[in-house]
């Protein structure tokens, strides 16, 4: 059994930075990052597998933001810079327990989810 709790959600103005943490618990193979903006389906943003350095991101992200973990502290970070209105969503942190990651990451493959942080980014 996977535990998720996210946390650092909050406002900022556009092109400022924040940053999401993911407290997680239970085995896991890869860790991710979704958003979810109001009338639209659920994004993958980043993964990172969690034996390994491998990432992927998503073309709407691809170097502003950042994903990390310390796996002593079993926590998933999501460094989040030069931020867009566009990125205003419900972040969710999520986590496949018996498959690796993958370049597509999809909602159905991840069994276990955080509650979600609201992101909201003004312009």
């Amino acid at each position: 059994q996977v535990q998720l709790v996210e946390s650092g959600g909050g406002s900022v103005q556009a092109g400022g930075s924040l940053r999401l943490s993911c407290a997680a618990s239970g085995r896991r193979r890869c860790m991710g990052w979704f958003r979810q903006a109001p009338g639209t389906g659920r994004e993958g943003v980043a993964t990172i597998s969690a034996t390994g350095p491998s990432t992927y991101y998503a073309d709407s992200v691809r170097g502003r933001f950042t994903i990390s973990q310390d796996n002593a502290k079993n926590t998933v970070y999501l460094q989040m810079n030069s931020r867009k209105p566009e990125d205003t969503a419900i972040y969710y942190c999520a986590a496949r327990v018996y498959t690796d990651c993958n370049d597509a990451p999809r909602q159905a493959d991840f069994a276990y989810w955080g509650q979600g942080t609201q992101v909201t980014v003004s312009s």
